[in-house]
């Protein structure tokens, strides 16, 4: 599985495309990414995330969700391929 994403990276959720002006100005589904972790009991490998809006935790995501495409059935009116895309310029 290629990871396309590196340390330090801000990537956006696909959700933010469905956010209004204020809500985007708050960077919400904005992430910086921290680094991939390997599960210590399984050897799965985890997305190490964190928020760019509110508590700006750290969270981890399994990194094959983290890469997977959006489900265009469930949410046809999303423009974004990916679950998570590098956002260029913030």
């Amino acid at each position: 599985m290629h990871n396309p994403f590196h340390p330090g990276d801000i990537v956006q959720h696909f959700k933010r495309e469905t956010l209004d002006e204020e809500a985007l100005a708050q960077n919400k589904y904005l992430y910086k990414i921290i680094d991939v972790a390997t599960h210590s009991e399984t050897g799965e490998q985890m997305m190490v995330y964190q928020p760019l809006y509110e508590d700006k935790g750290m969270y981890v995501r399994p990194l094959e969700m983290f890469l997977s495409e959006v489900n265009h059935e469930k949410y046809p009116d999303i423009k974004q391929k990916y679950r998570f895309e590098k956002v260029e310029d913030k």
